[in-house]
């Protein structure tokens, strides 16, 4: 309890958890005015530092006759071809371009996604900014036009910071009933796809190429309108390895679109929003728990108990996240097509006995040792102090087995004590008692 509080009833404590869920609820724009500012603030991260160079002449974006400015972008933002995922649907900035035999790819690393259609105007780019969370940026594909980044805010806010990314700026991966031109049929619904997402929900409107045994998912195949909604053949699309010739595969870097990498970037964009939540909510609440400090001239160093309302609940919502307490169990053993899962393990880090974050399981689960490697990213390390010592703490607590929940049924006490070993080992400022020995 703060200096001069009185004991708060149980009335006062659903208040405060009411308050609590106003400061996480943004709605429309909440993320333009203070703290937060997004669009008067032009960022730091990996989109800037290449437009930096670019803008001093110690970088430039060569023109590939076939590809045009996509292979150097890709290259300059360390974006590896591999991660190459095609999507058919029309449901992004480029929708005229975008069709079943004309697909959008789509590359990614650890903070930055890149998007590109054979014959578009553009090439879109979003990346995860530490404290602004996604920023997206375009690439004129015409060789007559400057080559630079040109940041877009309201095209892309109108889905990119919407209920769709819980009102944050943020990444999608959707899963929608498709049908042969590739609109999505609406009325039979969409699903937004994550790690928690059942498989047979999975990938409508995008190609899938690798196997996976008896599970089914929406890719490859087309959707047929009904009366109230739609239907789709999930056999029809199941174990595919080969995309043509569905799609002419001369327009793209590679001929895949991998199933591990699929798989990956779902649990990517779930963290990476739920990193940007946390910031933003943490950052909102301390905002006002200031002007009321000021205002009753309360220490401002002693967070509220509406603060740490918000606090506990964003940073639980990673924590579950980011330990993969919420991911659906794999029924069929996944194998990709593109060398994908080769070149992401071979990232590591790894600790002294050879063990990394990044080691695949893909027999039940996505990864031998389940925690995100999204605790590298600049983004985690971004988060404001006071929830990222909150999750700091909750994931020494579950991964030790000093307490107990739906966070950490799913691992083996050996796993648990891997992980640990493996984070102790490979993550730089890290608070001391995580290196102390359970």
């Amino acid at each position: 309890m703060r200096q001069g509080e009185r004991p708060v009833p149980m009335l006062g404590k659903l208040c405060a958890v009411a308050i609590a869920l106003l400061f996480i609820a943004w709605g429309a724009d909440g993320f333009e005015e203070e703290p937060i500012r997004y669009g008067a603030i032009s960022g730091n991260n990996a989109v800037t530092a290449l437009q930096s160079a670019l803008d001093s002449n110690t970088a430039t974006l060569a023109y590939d006759e076939t590809f045009k400015r996509l292979p150097s972008v890709l290259e300059h933002l360390k974006v590896p071809r591999e991660s190459q995922v095609l999507v058919f649907s029309k449901t992004s900035l480029q929708i005229q371009h975008i069709s079943p035999n004309n697909p959008r790819a789509i590359y990614f690393n650890d903070d930055t996604y890149v998007g590109s259609v054979p014959n578009g105007e553009v090439i879109e780019v979003s990346t995860a900014d530490p404290q602004l969370g996604a920023m997206f940026y375009t690439v004129s594909q015409r060789q007559s036009e400057r080559a630079g980044f040109v940041r877009q805010t309201d095209n892309c806010l109108q889905c990119h910071g919407s209920s769709l990314t819980r009102g944050i700026p943020g990444h999608i991966v959707r899963s929608v009933f498709a049908d042969e031109n590739g609109y999505p049929i609406l009325k039979a619904g969409t699903h937004l796809t994550g790690q928690s997402s059942p498989i047979a929900d999975r990938w409508g409107g995008w190609y899938v190429t690798g196997t996976h045994g008896d599970s089914r998912h929406m890719g490859n195949v087309f959707a047929v309108e009904t009366e109230i909604d739609a239907s789709i053949d999930r056999d029809a699309g199941a174990n595919l390895t080969a995309l043509n010739p569905r799609v002419d595969l001369e327009q793209y870097l590679t001929p895949h679109s991998d199933i591990i990498a699929l798989t990956v970037l779902a649990h990517q964009v779930e963290v990476h929003n739920l990193i940007t939540e946390a910031n933003f909510a943490t950052r909102g609440a301390q905002f006002r728990q200031a002007a009321v400090d000021e205002a009753l001239k309360r220490d401002p160093n002693i967070p509220s108990e509406t603060t740490l309302h918000v606090v506990k609940s964003v940073g639980d919502r990673l924590v579950e996240s980011m330990l993969f307490a919420n991911e659906t169990k794999l029924s069929g053993a996944l194998h990709g097509t593109s060398g994908f899962a080769g070149m992401f393990s071979a990232r590591g880090p790894r600790d002294s006995q050879g063990r990394s974050l990044r080691d695949f399981d893909l027999q039940t689960r996505m990864f031998k040792y389940p925690l995100s490697y999204l605790i590298y990213s600049k983004s985690f390390d971004g988060l404001p102090d006071l929830v990222k010592r909150h999750v700091y703490q909750s994931l020494w607590d579950h991964l030790t087995g000093r307490v107990e929940s739906r966070f950490n049924a799913h691992l083996s006490a050996a796993t648990r004590a891997a992980i640990l070993q493996i984070v102790r080992e490979t993550k730089d400022n890290l608070p001391d008692y995580w290196k102390l020995h359970t």
